[in-house]
């Protein structure tokens, strides 16, 4: 545990977390989550498999805690854990791998920062309501649950974002 105060802020996000999935599920439509984020800004040194695991025991915590399904958030986090690597290949380059160094949104830009996120909260949200609709539920509902959920954790996720991933320059 190279960086206590990750790690820390990662524990209080899951709390913050928890406390959104209790109080704030305001309809049926919208699903506030910021999990895939804290996920996708796991420090680099943490390997696939490592940030696989994370993301497990984040989410079982959660299910076990605070969601009725026991399984959900464990399902649609664990493949979010598993692809962390490529996105941040895909959207930053392999010189963040080469130096070892995590990225922050002063750093690389917030429009790399915030297409990563997107990408880790759709990957999330297309397992997550796939799942928990598991066909009874048409595809228009699906749909608009999709867009609503999305765009209201996309801007939640940008300040766990901040919190998870701030500049080291500062």
């Amino acid at each position: 545990m190279r960086n206590p105060t990750f790690w820390i802020t990662y524990l209080l996000l899951v709390v913050a977390q928890l406390v959104l999935s209790h109080f704030f599920r305001l309809s049926p439509y919208f699903t506030l989550c910021i999990l895939p984020v804290m996920v996708l800004c796991i420090p680099i040194r943490v390997g696939t498999i490592g940030a696989m695991l994370i993301a497990f025991a984040t989410g079982i915590t959660l299910d076990l805690i605070s969601e009725g399904v026991l399984g959900l958030n464990t399902l649609a986090l664990v493949p979010v854990g598993f692809m962390r690597n490529w996105v941040i290949r895909l959207i930053f380059g392999t010189e963040l791998f080469a130096r070892k160094e995590d990225f922050s949104a002063r750093r690389n830009g917030l429009g790399k920062v915030a297409l990563a996120a997107l990408i880790a909260e759709a990957v999330f949200f297309i397992l997550y309501i796939w799942v928990d609709s598991a066909g009874t539920r048409p595809f228009g509902f699906n749909l608009l649950r999709f867009i609503g959920s999305l765009s209201g954790s996309m801007l939640l996720s940008l300040l766990a974002i901040e919190l998870l991933a701030p500049d080291s320059r500062r």
